[in-house]
């Protein structure tokens, strides 16, 4: 569960909901609803083991998406797949309801699916690679394996599994690391900072330099004050 403003809706609900059915619920601490449904639907949602994923919105501090959803009344709850609102229901249903709106929006795990999930709890490679035979272009399964390989020092297969699917916040997260693993750059946090203003200077004339820097910001990721800094820098560079 993800406590989502209005600056994070746009990233963590309509960019995720291309990856992943996202349920939003709409609640405000006034109402005495909301808090016999925030529980349920807690619960409903961490049933369909990560096929499903929940988000709450305080209206009160978030008008702006209260808006969007032009909501009258609380709690609210849509569903989304893809940017778009596919399902909705207002008022505290009980839990019966609940469960009957999430499981239409998570499909029937596939054999692929279950070999993830025993993945995820045994530590292994051998599920995903499974999972692959089945469903060569399985997210879970690819993103997964690609993150194994990385850590133990194998950046090229874990490139060419992740070019296999569409590209996402994630998948770009995971490019990025591979290309600094297979570049051999290992840079701690702290210390970013001062590789960045080196490739800096470089990034307007070479190549390589400039993607060595996009990758460490993506590394970095949007949550760091660093990342928009040197992106300015970057455009100041290049424009």
């Amino acid at each position: 569960m993800l406590d989502v403003t209005d600056a994070t809706f746009e990233q963590e609900v309509l960019v995720r909901s291309a990856e992943v059915p996202v349920v939003v619920d709409l609640w405000a601490p006034w109402c005495g609803p909301c808090r016999t449904l925030g529980p349920i639907l807690e619960h409903v949602v961490e049933e369909t083991g990560g096929a499903v994923e929940l988000v709450k919105v305080n209206i009160d501090e978030n008008p702006s998406v209260a808006a969007s959803f032009q909501v009258q009344s609380i709690p609210a709850v849509f569903a989304l797949q893809a940017g778009q609102v596919v399902d909705h229901f207002i008022g505290a249903l009980p839990e019966a309801a609940v469960r009957d709106f999430v499981q239409r929006l998570a499909p029937a795990p596939s054999e692929a699916d279950l070999l993830v999930a025993e993945a995820a709890t045994t530590g292994s490679e051998e599920p995903l690679r499974k999972a692959l035979e089945l469903e060569s272009d399985h997210v879970g399964a690819i993103e997964a394996l690609a993150t194994s390989l990385i850590a133990r020092g194998e950046p090229e297969e874990a490139m060419g599994l992740l070019r296999r699917i569409p590209e996402t916040p994630s998948v770009r997260h995971l490019l990025a690391e591979a290309r600094l693993a297979a570049a051999d750059v290992d840079v701690d946090h702290e210390e970013v900072g001062v590789v960045l203003d080196g490739l800096l200077e470089r990034v307007r004339d070479d190549e390589v330099a400039r993607q060595e820097f996009l990758d460490l910001l993506e590394t970095l990721g949007p949550e760091d004050p660093r990342t928009n800094d040197y992106r300015k820098a970057l455009a100041t560079r290049l424009f």
